[in-house]
Protein backbone atom coordinates (compact mmCIF):
# COMPACT_ATOMS: atom_id res chain seq x y z
CA UNK A 1 0.00 0.00 0.00
CA UNK A 2 2.88 2.51 0.12
CA UNK A 3 2.81 5.17 -2.02
CA UNK A 4 -0.93 5.45 -1.56
CA UNK A 5 -2.84 8.26 0.35
CA UNK A 6 -2.85 8.03 4.19
CA UNK A 7 -4.04 10.11 7.05
CA UNK A 8 -3.28 10.20 10.28
CA UNK A 9 -4.97 11.86 13.63
CA UNK A 10 -4.82 11.56 16.82
CA UNK A 11 -8.60 12.62 18.68
CA UNK A 12 -9.39 12.95 22.01
CA UNK A 13 -12.69 11.92 23.04
CA UNK A 14 -16.01 10.73 22.18
CA UNK A 15 -17.02 14.23 20.79
CA UNK A 16 -13.96 14.72 18.72
CA UNK A 17 -14.95 10.73 17.06
CA UNK A 18 -18.10 11.96 16.35
CA UNK A 19 -17.18 14.90 14.57
CA UNK A 20 -14.42 13.21 12.14
CA UNK A 21 -17.01 10.71 11.42
CA UNK A 22 -19.31 13.06 10.51
CA UNK A 23 -16.46 14.75 8.47
CA UNK A 24 -15.87 11.74 7.07
CA UNK A 25 -19.40 11.26 5.85
CA UNK A 26 -19.10 13.83 3.62
CA UNK A 27 -15.91 12.78 1.27
CA UNK A 28 -17.67 8.72 1.42
CA UNK A 29 -19.88 7.49 -1.81
CA UNK A 30 -21.68 4.20 -2.42
CA UNK A 31 -20.09 2.02 -3.69
CA UNK A 32 -17.33 1.70 -0.57
CA UNK A 33 -15.96 -1.00 1.65
CA UNK A 34 -14.41 0.33 4.43
CA UNK A 35 -12.83 -1.93 7.28
CA UNK A 36 -12.40 -0.91 10.86
CA UNK A 37 -9.90 -2.30 12.63
CA UNK A 38 -8.96 -1.83 16.36
CA UNK A 39 -9.11 -3.19 19.71
CA UNK A 40 -12.17 -3.57 22.18
CA UNK A 41 -13.08 0.34 23.05
CA UNK A 42 -10.70 2.33 20.27
CA UNK A 43 -14.16 3.52 19.32
CA UNK A 44 -15.26 1.83 15.81
CA UNK A 45 -18.56 2.31 16.56
CA UNK A 46 -18.54 5.60 18.20
CA UNK A 47 -16.75 6.89 14.43
CA UNK A 48 -19.14 4.72 12.27
CA UNK A 49 -22.26 6.80 15.06
CA UNK A 50 -20.23 9.96 13.70
CA UNK A 51 -20.38 8.97 9.85
CA UNK A 52 -24.27 8.00 10.24
CA UNK A 53 -24.86 11.24 12.33
CA UNK A 54 -23.09 13.19 9.37
CA UNK A 55 -25.62 11.61 6.97
CA UNK A 56 -28.36 12.66 8.65
CA UNK A 57 -29.88 10.02 10.98
CA UNK A 58 -30.99 10.58 14.11
CA UNK A 59 -32.14 7.45 15.66
CA UNK A 60 -29.86 5.32 17.73
CA UNK A 61 -26.82 3.46 16.67
CA UNK A 62 -26.00 0.51 18.06
CA UNK A 63 -22.92 -1.64 17.50
CA UNK A 64 -24.29 -4.70 15.98
CA UNK A 65 -22.13 -6.82 17.86
CA UNK A 66 -24.72 -9.49 18.64
CA UNK A 67 -27.00 -8.92 15.49
CA UNK A 68 -23.92 -8.70 13.42
CA UNK A 69 -25.06 -6.45 10.29
CA UNK A 70 -27.21 -3.00 11.35
CA UNK A 71 -28.62 -1.84 7.82
CA UNK A 72 -29.68 2.12 7.17
CA UNK A 73 -31.57 3.73 4.70
CA UNK A 74 -30.19 7.63 4.07
CA UNK A 75 -31.75 9.92 1.62
CA UNK A 76 -32.11 6.61 -0.95
CA UNK A 77 -28.04 5.85 0.19
CA UNK A 78 -27.81 2.56 1.82
CA UNK A 79 -25.39 1.51 4.69
CA UNK A 80 -24.17 -1.23 6.72
CA UNK A 81 -22.58 -1.30 9.57
CA UNK A 82 -21.10 -4.64 10.49
CA UNK A 83 -18.88 -6.39 13.37
CA UNK A 84 -17.89 -10.19 12.99
CA UNK A 85 -16.18 -10.12 16.70
CA UNK A 86 -18.68 -13.00 17.12
CA UNK A 87 -17.60 -15.03 13.58
CA UNK A 88 -16.13 -18.08 14.40
CA UNK A 89 -15.79 -19.15 10.47
CA UNK A 90 -15.42 -16.77 7.27
CA UNK A 91 -17.78 -19.11 5.90
CA UNK A 92 -20.17 -18.38 8.19
CA UNK A 93 -20.68 -14.49 5.89
CA UNK A 94 -22.07 -16.39 3.45
CA UNK A 95 -25.15 -16.91 5.54
CA UNK A 96 -25.78 -13.37 6.26
CA UNK A 97 -26.17 -11.98 2.87
CA UNK A 98 -23.34 -10.65 2.59
CA UNK A 99 -21.96 -11.23 -0.96
CA UNK A 100 -25.61 -8.95 -1.88
CA UNK A 101 -24.65 -6.53 0.46
CA UNK A 102 -21.15 -6.43 -1.11
CA UNK A 103 -22.85 -6.53 -4.58
CA UNK A 104 -25.40 -3.37 -3.46
CA UNK A 105 -24.56 0.02 -4.20
CA UNK A 106 -23.87 1.15 -0.74
CA UNK A 107 -21.39 2.10 2.03
CA UNK A 108 -20.41 -0.86 3.83
CA UNK A 109 -18.40 -0.54 7.35
CA UNK A 110 -17.28 -3.61 8.74
CA UNK A 111 -15.76 -3.98 12.26
CA UNK A 112 -13.26 -6.77 12.86
CA UNK A 113 -12.78 -7.56 9.22
CA UNK A 114 -9.88 -9.99 10.01
CA UNK A 115 -12.36 -12.20 11.49
CA UNK A 116 -14.05 -12.87 7.64
CA UNK A 117 -9.91 -12.76 5.93
CA UNK A 118 -10.19 -15.76 3.19
CA UNK A 119 -13.58 -14.39 2.34
CA UNK A 120 -13.98 -10.79 2.27
CA UNK A 121 -12.76 -8.70 -0.76
CA UNK A 122 -10.05 -6.12 -0.22
CA UNK A 123 -11.31 -2.60 1.49
CA UNK A 124 -11.45 0.86 -0.18
CA UNK A 125 -10.52 2.38 2.68
CA UNK A 126 -8.78 0.77 5.90
CA UNK A 127 -9.28 3.12 9.33
CA UNK A 128 -6.87 1.43 12.31
CA UNK A 129 -8.11 2.95 15.94
CA UNK A 130 -5.43 2.59 18.40
CA UNK A 131 -5.40 3.48 22.20
CA UNK A 132 -2.94 6.46 23.08
CA UNK A 133 -2.68 8.44 26.23
CA UNK A 134 -3.55 11.35 24.83
CA UNK A 135 -6.85 9.88 23.06
CA UNK A 136 -6.91 7.82 19.95
CA UNK A 137 -4.72 7.73 16.65
CA UNK A 138 -6.87 7.50 13.46
CA UNK A 139 -4.98 6.06 10.59
CA UNK A 140 -6.69 5.97 7.15
CA UNK A 141 -5.22 4.08 4.29
CA UNK A 142 -6.40 4.12 0.31
CA UNK A 143 -6.60 0.85 -0.67
CA UNK A 144 -8.36 1.73 -4.09
CA UNK A 145 -9.07 4.88 -6.37
CA UNK A 146 -12.32 5.27 -3.87
CA UNK A 147 -10.26 5.13 -0.90
CA UNK A 148 -7.80 7.75 -2.16
CA UNK A 149 -10.49 10.09 -3.34
CA UNK A 150 -12.04 9.60 0.34
CA UNK A 151 -8.63 10.79 1.93
CA UNK A 152 -8.33 13.23 -0.50
CA UNK A 153 -11.53 15.20 0.49
CA UNK A 154 -10.91 14.45 4.19
CA UNK A 155 -7.30 16.46 3.29
CA UNK A 156 -9.40 19.28 1.97
CA UNK A 157 -11.56 19.84 5.16
CA UNK A 158 -9.16 19.06 7.66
Amino acid sequence: MSGRPSLTITLVGEAAQMAFGARLAKACRAPLLVYLQGDLGTGKTTLTRGLLRGLGHRGAVKSPTYTLIEPYELDGERIYHLDLYRVGDPGELEYLGLREMLADDAVILIEWPERGEGWLPSPDLWIRLQHRPDGRRIELRGVTQRGEAVINKLTQVL
